[in-house]
């Protein structure tokens, strides 16, 4: 990092500690769960105060909607919607595999 960004970083992390905003944060004082820790530290960083707070991952819901399509691909039987879920199924997986993707370029 630049000198400039971790200038930045180092005012916003003090004026929130200022305000209070640090305060009561779980894990706090506690090492990084080894799962996030990485090569450059910032995306554990981002990760553990995501899961702390109970963010979920964005494929999270895709996952679940693909879940439900597939389920009702199986449960129908007209074969005029087994073609509208098809067509559902690949708009999702699509949407799920960009996400994912997205997910795993930013965790590098």
């Amino acid at each position: 990092m630049t000198h400039s960004i971790s200038s930045l970083i180092e005012r916003q992390m003090l004026k929130a500690q200022a305000e209070g905003q640090l305060d009561n944060i779980s894990g706090a004082g506690k090492p990084l769960p080894r799962k996030y820790v990485t090569e450059t530290g910032m995306a554990s960083v981002s990760s553990t105060i995501k899961a702390g707070m109970g963010v979920p991952r964005r494929q999270g819901p895709l996952k679940e909607q693909l879940a439900e399509a597939r389920k009702s691909l199986q449960d129908t039987t007209d074969p005029e919607k087994k073609k509208a879920l098809v067509a559902e199924i690949a708009k999702l997986e699509l949407a799920y595999n960009i996400e994912r993707e997205a997910y795993l370029n930013f965790m590098k």
